[in-house]
């Protein structure tokens, strides 16, 4: 039987690539600075301020199938 199911899978940010950040604490512009599997590094173009955090980047795209996987 499908059902709707919503898939997260990290979002392989690279350096120099300008996100918007649509909700939470850091809603917003960004450009991303540095980035690994692990942590990245964003700055805010208006103020020019930099933090680092753990990574937190997900797309999500919303599917009709299968559910549970057979996977």
């Amino acid at each position: 039987m499908t059902e709707k199911v919503v898939f997260f899978r990290p979002y392989p940010l690279t350096p120099g690539l300008k996100i918007y950040i649509e909700a939470g604490p850091r809603r917003g512009d960004w450009l991303v600075i540095a980035a690994d599997e692990r942590k990245v590094t964003l700055r805010c173009p208006v103020s020019g301020r930099e933090f680092t955090w753990d990574s937190f980047c997900c797309f999500v795209e919303e599917r009709k199938t299968e559910f549970p996987s057979s996977n």
